[in-house]
């Protein structure tokens, strides 16, 4: 399932979009503002972001900017009424990927949506290397030099966060509240004892490592 985050502060509109997406076959999340992208985005795997540009506090710029900047590959699509040429290039030249002018058609959103996510190979696969590690999202498998590694789902969406985010500091509350769920009473030592498991299983791997945080949590470091 393909995951878009929509960031629009026009309430009606976001839901319109939401649904229309989720009714083409993806998996869509409104929020109405980039903090609450910023939430969402850090306890959360997107594989496209549709944002408008005209936000109070943070703009859409802005907001994409910070978004290129921690991930370089994820496509970006700025719903917008500003229509002038200078407003476009500062678009593509912070990072985005496709520009569209308000009023939207869906039917032309979802086109436009469906070429990113090709041309990102987003539709064909979600798969990933570190070293001689490999994973598959869609397969849910890894594999370590072409052999198989026995995960459990719990165990692979962990490693697959970590990766997809290397350097990044997740603590142990945010992976118990996204793989355990929020109403969760397991202690929070469920997490350690699910990384000791992944090192010991990934022993082999030379692409990364799983780093203690101390006081915090875990982070995953490519080598």
């Amino acid at each position: 399932m393909i995951h878009i985050l929509v960031v629009e502060d026009d309430i009606k509109l976001n839901q319109i979009v939401c649904t229309y997406l989720n009714d083409s076959g993806y998996n869509a999340k409104g929020c109405l503002n980039p903090r609450e992208a910023y939430d969402l985005m850090y306890n959360h795997l997107y594989d496209m972001i549709i944002s408008d540009i005209m936000m109070p506090e943070i703009d859409g710029f802005e907001f994409a900017d910070n978004v290129r900047q921690l991930n370089k590959t994820i496509p970006i699509l700025f719903m917008t009424a500003k229509d002038d040429i200078i407003s476009k290039q500062k678009g593509f030249k912070i990072g985005i990927d496709d520009y569209m002018v308000k009023p939207i058609n869906l039917d032309e959103l979802i086109m436009r949506v469906g070429a990113l996510l090709r041309r990102a190979n987003i539709m064909e696969e979600r798969k990933m290397t570190a070293g001689n590690l490999k994973l598959d999202a869609d397969a849910m498998t890894a594999s370590i030099d072409d052999e198989e590694v026995p995960l459990t789902l719990r165990e692979f969406n962990i490693l697959y966060k970590l990766l997809s985010y290397p350097k990044k500091t997740f603590t142990r509350a945010q992976l118990m509240d996204e793989f355990w769920g929020v109403e969760s009473e397991t202690s929070l030592r469920a997490v350690d004892v699910y990384v000791t498991k992944l090192r010991d299983k990934l022993s082999s791997c030379t692409g990364f490592q799983i780093v203690t945080v101390r006081g915090l949590g875990y982070k995953a470091v490519l080598l």
